[in-house]
């Protein structure tokens, strides 16, 4: 087999070497050249992220193509060719005009210039497949001219190819795309119908959002026979007061509850809304809205079909002690600042990148706090109690498919002896899920019996004191949301 395969590439080989391409002569070693220690890559990188339509898009499919070239190149250099020591091939079939200035002399097997062109290529395609469809065919002109110049047989580039596109299959496991979030999972339920927001009565936090418009014409362009009760303008009412007496002329009038401002808003309005057995509209009027993306809502515009035609879906809602609900997250000690770094780089260099910087400044400069659990006494970083279960791996995950599955996805970091190493080294290499100092169970109902005093509670990013106990638990499916493009309802029975 060995035999045979060297003879095809001769063969293949020498049939390159004696095909002239018009121009290639001379633009095609230049192009090979250029792609010396992954330069071009680089330089391809640089050029997306700055000048790119969609920079936040842009900037990730960058990072993914840097990342996965870095993979493949290590894979290739470290071990594929020290593994297989195959000599160069012969220079006297290929035009001297081809040949480069520099002929390399590490071995021929595989061939590191088509690893990294592969690896970058597919890595930006995974993130923005506009992107890949630019970069694709310069990767792929790198790798011919490996043949095309005579420093590598076409077996080589085939491996190196392979070896790149599955270091980036690699760098998408420990890296997901934003794409690769799988579709929501909802039932669809019919709500009172409430063209142009007629009967919906929506409180608006005038604290919340990036913009100072006024909310009431927010709300009203799109939504112009809706009442809106302005929150945090006089000062006279405090947020519960506000939702009480929203929620009750609500009922009145036969309609909803909306709620436009932040996450934390958006828990309160919730609790308030299940109180009165109303229906939610949530219109998206804080700065990450990570609740209203999870609806597939990114703007109040694309309520208003929805609200027209009373299409819904039901939630679950979490509690947390006597009065406490959130519809996102909750937390106690340093998740926080873990989300505060992370939404800070997030846009910069990415999610996971972000993530592990996040966790290496947190852990340094924050001290864990005591929490007894169902009774066992911990030291712990964090602990994180999601309104269903998260998506994404790892302490601060940001993605949900399924917003009525009846659980809370509980996660912890423990601070146990050599916590911060083993978190870190687990954040970096993607396993954090298997280190001996993180926790995860989905539970219905968790009880903490007591808390450090001076611990941080966090729910829906408001941010208190901790009291000294609680329990959080789940209103399954108990609140009403509307929401546009509602799918069947494809959960089925959840096994604990």
């Amino acid at each position: 087999m060995k035999s045979r395969v060297s003879r095809v590439d001769n063969v293949l080989f020498r049939k390159v070497a004696g095909r002239r391409l018009p121009g290639a002569d001379r633009v095609l070693p230049r192009l090979s050249r250029s792609a010396n220690h992954g330069l071009l890559w680089f330089g391809t990188a640089a050029a997306i992220a700055t000048l790119g339509s969609d920079r936040a898009s842009a900037r990730r499919a960058a990072l993914r193509g840097t990342a996965s070239l870095a993979l493949a190149s290590l894979v290739t250099n470290t071990l594929a060719k020290r593994a297989v020591r195959r000599d160069r091939p012969l220079l006297g079939p290929v035009p001297s005009i081809r040949h480069l200035k520099r002929q390399p002399h590490t071995t021929s097997f595989p061939s590191g210039h088509s690893a990294s062109a592969a690896a970058f290529a597919t890595g930006v395609a995974m993130e923005s497949p506009a992107l890949g469809a630019v970069v694709a065919p310069v990767a792929a002109a790198v790798a011919f001219s490996r043949v095309y110049t005579g420093v590598h047989y076409p077996t080589d580039v085939a491996a190196g190819i392979a070896i790149g596109a599955g270091a980036a299959l690699v760098v998408r496991r420990l890296l997901p795309s934003r794409q690769l979030v799988p579709p929501p999972v909802r039932a669809s339920v019919r709500a009172p119908r409430l063209p142009d927001g007629a009967g919906l009565v929506v409180v608006a936090n005038s604290g919340s959002g990036p913009t100072d418009e006024p909310p009431e014409e927010v709300i009203g362009a799109a939504l112009p026979e809706a009442e809106v009760m302005v929150f945090g303008r006089d000062g006279d009412e405090d947020l519960p007061a506000v939702l009480s007496r929203a929620a009750k002329r609500a009922a009145q009038l036969g309609g909803a509850l909306g709620v436009f401002g932040g996450d934390g808003t958006v828990g309160a309005a919730a609790g308030a809304a299940l109180e009165e057995g109303l229906p939610l509209a949530v219109l998206p009027g804080g700065t990450l809205n990570h609740f209203a993306h999870d609806l597939g809502i990114s703007e109040v515009s694309e309520l208003r079909e929805a609200l027209a035609s009373g299409e819904a879906v039901e939630v679950d809602l979490a509690r947390f002690g006597e009065h406490g609900t959130f519809v996102n997250t909750f937390a106690l000690g340093v998740y926080p600042e873990l989300v505060r770094v992370r939404e800070r780089w997030s846009p910069r260099i990415g999610s996971w990148p972000a993530g592990v910087v996040a966790a290496w400044q947190v852990l340094r400069e924050y001290a864990p706090a005591e929490v007894h659990i169902n009774g066992s006494r911990h030291r712990v970083w964090l602990l994180f109690a999601g309104n269903c279960r998260y998506d994404g791996l790892g302490l601060a995950p940001q993605n949900r498919s399924n917003l009525a599955d009846g659980l809370l996805d509980v996660r912890v970091a423990y601070a146990d002896h050599w916590a911060r190493t083993r978190l870190l080294a687990g954040a970096l290499a993607g396993t954090l899920q298997q280190s001996p100092v993180h926790g995860a169970a989905l539970l219905r109902r968790l009880r903490i019996d007591w808390i450090e005093p001076g611990t941080q509670l966090a729910h829906d990013g408001e941010v208190t004191d901790a009291p000294r106990a609680l329990t959080l638990s789940k209103a399954a499916g108990g609140l009403t949301v509307y929401c546009p493009q509602t799918a069947p309802d494809l959960t089925g029975p959840v096994a604990l």
